[in-house]
């Protein structure tokens, strides 16, 4: 009896070793050489692939809405929102914030800065991407690799990281845009294109250049621009003028160098109205398409709007979408949102599926948003510090854009909406009215008709009606 006992031990401790060998190992911040640059193991070994599994699933890590290859509107849901992971946000947040420490230290962190943490977040990110089923990334330049003490360090720092990027993206992942980060060194206090200081200004441009190559070696369809800090706090010691031109020069020396490299991919402003400057020279997408017009770049740029900057210059994000789609320069989303009790650019996944119909009212209407994309510049909340946390924020964000997707699909069959702003109109479906719109219709011609049918009269807007349409397809 007794020999029974021990061979079924032994059995259990065989079955337990080949178990343990089974599972790629995990890595812990004590764990130094396992989790260089070389490391293969699983970053995730908890979390499966997410798959969709409809409305009715109570699993949190499943998708509800989001069914990547089911059509809508004549596309794959996947092909109208190109969702991307921001690596700024996934793998470089802390839960940091003004008046607290950092509250999250991932498994793999181990504290430092280094080109081996560097490639480990790299590896963590893919493995991100993988399982939860998602294309496309971005990142800051500073964001994936450390700074160095010289600009030549710098760039070596991030070829290094870069090399393993293009590896790691293969032909399953794709760069959806890079950038350069020019507002986290205190060189970029004044600003980075808009400094005071000619040394600064030319420390940039090297910054940017190396970005710009970078994003084009890793097949980037994007470059973004974010003038975190191109603004000011006063106008009393600020030459305005003098700075928005030095901008304009800095982005006509951009595009300049695109063209030399052959890179064929969108160059995207990105709005913002404040914060950390009081006032952001983008402050929106009128003010941007403004500064376009006038320095004759419309042709060149195109807008990457977010929708917690939206709400921040006292816009929608559907405005804000509407102004640039009309203007012929809707090229991104960041798919976040605001608190509406907090004043400042609070980068929350955006779970509102009234506000994710709107914005998904402009793409149909854009013919969708390619090559840009959804980017998730949204963070985790301070207090979330579990790995699954990741997964399950992001996942909420792509149900919640895709049931916006599927509701637009609503609102376009059942033509009620459409067909109100038709007949809103319809006043213009005229003779008359397209000479109007033609811009034909002369003063004089217009005074005759006005004297003609004498007091107008004017129609309801049913403003009741439209928003009944709208939360009945929600």
């Amino acid at each position: 009896m007794r020999c029974g006992k021990i061979l079924v031990l032994l059995c259990l401790c065989l079955v337990s070793i080949t178990v343990i060998d089974a599972i790629p190992p995990t890595c812990p911040a004590d764990n130094g050489s396992k989790c260089d640059g070389q490391w293969e193991g699983e970053f995730f070994p908890g979390i499966s692939h997410i798959k969709y599994e409809g409305p009715s699933s109570k699993n949190p890590l499943s998708f509800k809405w989001y069914n990547a290859e089911e059509e809508i509107l004549g596309k794959k849901m996947k092909d109208w929102l190109r969702f991307s992971v921001a690596f700024w946000h996934t793998f470089r947040g802390t839960g940091a914030d003004p008046f607290g420490a950092p509250t999250k230290l991932w498994p793999w962190e181990d504290g430092t800065n280094s080109l081996a943490m560097a490639k480990r977040r790299l590896r963590a990110n893919f493995e991100f991407m993988e399982k939860l089923g998602v294309e496309f990334w971005c990142f800051h330049d500073r964001d994936i690799a450390p700074d160095g003490k010289t600009i030549e360090e710098s760039n070596a720092n991030l070829d290094e990281v870069v090399a393993l990027a293009k590896e790691l993206q293969g032909k399953k992942f794709h760069l959806l845009w890079g950038t350069a980060q020019l507002f986290l060194h205190p060189r970029y206090m004044h600003g980075a294109a808009t400094s005071s200081e000619l040394a600064v200004y030319a420390y940039a441009a090297a910054q940017v250049k190396k970005a710009l190559e970078v994003t084009h070696y890793l097949g980037g369809e994007n470059y973004v621009f974010w003038g975190g800090r191109e603004g000011y706090q006063t106008l009393l010691n600020t030459d305005m003028k003098r700075e928005l031109d030095h901008l304009a020069r800095f982005f006509e020396a951009a595009v300049a160098y695109k063209k030399k490299i052959g890179y064929n991919g969108t160059l995207l402003i990105e709005p913002k109205p404040q914060e950390p400057t009081k006032h952001q020279y983008d402050w929106d997408a009128a003010t941007t398409a403004a500064f376009l017009h006038k320095y004759g770049l419309i042709g060149e740029f195109k807008l990457n709007i977010e929708c917690n900057h939206a709400t921040l210059s006292g816009h929608s994000c559907h405005h804000e979408l509407e102004t640039a789609r009309i203007n012929g320069l809707l090229g991104n989303i960041d798919a976040n949102t605001g608190d509406p009790q907090i004043g400042w650019d609070t980068d929350q996944f955006l779970t509102d599926i009234g506000e994710a119909t709107l914005v998904m009212l402009s793409v149909v209407r854009n013919g969708g948003i390619a090559p840009g994309g959804f980017n998730f510049d949204a963070k985790l909340r301070r207090e979330s510090t579990d790995v699954e946390d990741l997964f399950i924020a992001h996942i909420v964000g792509m149900d919640t854009m895709a049931r916006g997707l599927r509701n637009v699909a609503k609102l376009i069959e059942d033509g009620s909406l459409e067909e109100l702003v038709r007949k809103r109109y319809s006043s213009f479906d005229t003779e008359i009215g397209a000479l109007i719109e033609a811009g034909k219709a002369d003063f004089e011609t217009l005074e005759k008709k006005a004297m003609e049918w004498g007091e107008p009269k004017v129609a309801s807007a049913k403003q009741e009606l439209a928003e009944m349409i709208f939360h009945n397809a929600l």
